[in-house]
């Protein structure tokens, strides 16, 4: 094992190395500002190529914020394994390299010598993301010239906005060697107080909830909006949160990251649910991250030690929109922006997201609104709709919640190669 010390850079990287898993892979840190390291796990393309570089290069970033690319990502949704260590066939690997990365830092096996090392807001995130992409480039710099893309889910996606302008910047500068070429935003939380003023509708609408509960639920609403205008953005953090408690109330613990998923009446609110699927899910993964995982890749840190740390952190940060940084990409850059939604999705709905996606001023804006919606079919069955405008697209996802990935791998197989065959069009 080798190690690199470059400034504020701390760097430990064999190349093509087993790890854990089928694949090759290559891992270590980056000190991306004293006291604050973030870890990369990738993992290199199966496909049947003379050279891994010959694919494109796919950051993928988790939401929460504080949950973990290299152990949720990787193992829930698209990593060569799931969380029964059972191989995925519909694993980006097999098309594409996939680089997991914990961020911010304290997520994950990314980690902090003390709490004021924290990230506290989503430019510190970004500025902290450009650093380690010099120090990642510094370790496998075969990739600088590969076509990378960033996909992202959640409170990944406000990341990704923000990461992506600075990304874009330090490339243009000259202090970063890139080739970033589109993100892609799914269920991004883009516009919180469209997210949470949507709920109520939504739930209505689906008979989740009476015209009562919903009255209630939007006067939670309407409060954290008030909040969000008022500049007073921690109490839009605690209102969120008490809606949330509100749909757990009225709904008896509706899924709010799939509302078709199949939940126990056996809950209360001291305990939320006995075990969900999603909890035994988690439950694996912690386990594999803090024993095969971390004995595999022979590190010295607990994965997820953190995680409460990291979202504490940005709570302040919690509900503050990023739109602005999304028409930044679409008017002064080149990057493929493209959105993508579950329909299933009530935390992040898609009638939210609709609508901050509608109203956003860039130089398509005349036209996107009457931009014909196409089909997203595979194999004769139809998956959900697109439209695109110059940069823009929007993909709406059948049959899926929060995790597209995992939900409707068929539908993302089509968005990841309709974004990175080449030949991005409004066809």
């Amino acid at each position: 094992m080798k190690t690199f010390v470059l400034g504020l850079l701390f760097l430990t990287s064999v190349v093509a190395r087993k790890g854990f898993g089928p694949t090759e892979q290559e891992w270590g840190f980056v000190q991306v500002r004293a006291g604050a390291k973030m870890f990369w796990w990738l993992h290199q393309t199966s496909a049947n190529v003379s050279s891994y570089t010959d694919r494109p290069l796919v950051i993928w970033l988790q939401g929460g914020p504080g949950s973990s690319s290299t152990g949720y990502g990787n193992f829930a949704e698209l990593g060569p394994l799931d969380a029964d260590l059972n191989p995925r066939n519909t694993s980006w690997i097999n098309e594409y390299n996939v680089l997991f990365v914990d961020n911010p830092v304290g997520t994950g096996y990314s980690h902090v010598d003390e709490s004021k090392y924290f990230a506290t807001n989503n430019m510190q995130i970004a500025s902290d993301f450009v650093v380690f992409l010099k120090g990642f480039y510094e370790a496998v710099p075969d990739l600088k010239k590969t076509p990378l893309y960033i996909f992202s889910e959640s409170y990944g996606g406000k990341m990704t906005a923000d990461i992506a302008l600075q990304v874009d910047a330090a490339i243009k500068s000259g202090s970063l060697d890139a080739n970033l070429i589109g993100v892609g935003l799914g269920d991004s939380w883009i516009s919180p107080v469209d997210s949470v003023l949507s709920w109520g509708p939504y739930l209505l609408s689906v008979g989740a909830i009476d015209q009562n509960q919903y009255e209630r639920l939007q006067k939670t609403a309407e409060e954290a909006k008030k909040a969000i205008e008022d500049g007073r953005y921690s109490a839009a953090t605690d209102l969120f949160h008490q809606g949330l408690t509100l749909i757990e109330v009225t709904t008896a613990n509706i899924d709010v990251y799939n509302i078709l998923t199949i939940v126990s009446s056996n809950w209360n609110l001291k305990n939320k649910l006995i075990m969900s699927v999603n909890d035994d899910v988690d439950d694996k993964i912690s386990v594999i991250m803090n024993n095969q995982v971390k004995e595999a890749l022979g590190l010295d840190v607990n994965w997820g030690d953190q995680s409460d740390g990291v979202a504490d952190a940005l709570h302040e940060d919690f509900m503050k929109p990023v739109i602005e940084a999304v028409e930044s990409l679409l008017n002064n850059t080149n990057i493929q922006v493209a959105i993508y939604n579950g329909q299933l999705d009530l935390i992040v709905d898609t009638p939210g997201q609709m609508q901050w996606l509608d109203n956003l001023k860039f130089s398509g804006s005349k036209d996107w609104k009457n931009a014909e919606r196409k089909t997203i079919a595979v194999n004769e069955i139809v998956e959900g709709y697109y439209k695109k405008v110059g940069n823009l697209a929007m993909y709406w996802v059948d049959r899926a919640g929060h995790m597209v990935p995992r939900d409707n791998p068929a539908a993302m197989s089509f968005i990841l190669q309709d974004m990175t065959n080449g030949s991005w069009t409004n066809n």
